[in-house]
């Protein structure tokens, strides 16, 4: 087994599935425009459980996460929220079948702010502009932060039809690292672009889509992870929503697969 991958690389592949949450509505990845209205709260409470496995100059790697994700959101007017998030992980790592890593904790801090900025008359088109901070709160030697400040914003876009809507979004992330070895290794800067759709299937069951792309965080790679994600959202009230899906990697760069499911509670 390389010993510099058992050091710095595990850190940087913890680092990869215990990235920073983007609070969409879940179980999605993508983002929509909506927002709470003015002093609305919302509580998601979510859970994955991701996999994967590839081969690392020579090395068989497989990687193991679960992750409990809590957001709140606030309505600071009928147009912009105030979003708080932070993760709890579990990761292990083995290398060769010899685990390298094994280890859980809080994550970094994120807060976001979401403005709808327009919205067409018929109110079926808008667009909103979500930038934010991550604050190191995680233990970047264990894996579950980055141990500096950084930052994010995403462009949405949504568009409204009888039974469903499209969402898109187009998201720039700038990371810096506490830590050498990971901060030569890994891109500062992280593009991201992404396109979901929901469609009503039955009373209170929609059935939702998603696909997207982001620049690789490691430097030595030039394949970007992209993956795609198929869920369900029941309303089992006007309040609260129950949520299950899967995403797969379409590349070896993205994580094979994760199983998430959650709930949603509205004030």
């Amino acid at each position: 087994m390389n010993l510099s991958f058992s050091k710095a690389s595990s850190l940087v592949l913890a680092g990869m599935l215990c990235s920073a949450p983007t609070f969409a509505a879940m179980p999605l990845e993508t983002d929509d425009t909506g927002t709470q209205g003015a002093g609305k709260f919302q509580i998601e409470a979510g859970m994955e459980y991701a996999r994967d496995h590839e081969t690392v100059n020579g090395d068989s790697v497989r990687e193991k996460e679960w992750e409990l994700a809590t957001t709140f959101s606030y309505g600071l007017s009928d147009t912009i929220d105030l979003v708080a998030g932070v993760p709890w992980s579990w990761s292990k790592v083995r290398v060769n079948g010899q685990t390298v890593r094994d280890e859980n904790g809080i994550g970094d801090l994120s807060l976001q702010l979401k403005w709808r900025f327009f919205e067409s008359d018929d109110k079926r088109t808008s667009f909103a502009l979500k930038p934010g901070i991550s604050l190191p709160t995680g233990d970047d030697e264990k894996g579950f932060g980055n141990g500096r400040v950084g930052g994010d914003v995403t462009l949405i876009a949504t568009h409204t039809v009888d039974r469903g809507a499209l969402h898109l979004n187009l998201g720039y992330e700038y990371n810096n690292y506490s830590i050498a070895e990971v901060r030569e290794s890994s891109r500062k800067s992280i593009w991201r672009a992404s396109l979901a759709g929901e469609v009503e299937v039955a009373k209170r069951l929609k059935a939702v889509a998603d696909i997207g792309v982001e620049t690789n965080e490691e430097r030595d790679s030039d394949t970007n992870p992209a993956y795609i994600l198929g869920g369900l959202i029941y309303g089992v009230s006007d309040d609260v929503d129950l949520d299950f899906g899967v995403k797969g990697g379409l590349n070896d760069a993205e994580t094979d697969t994760t199983w998430l499911a959650g709930i949603t509670m509205r004030f």
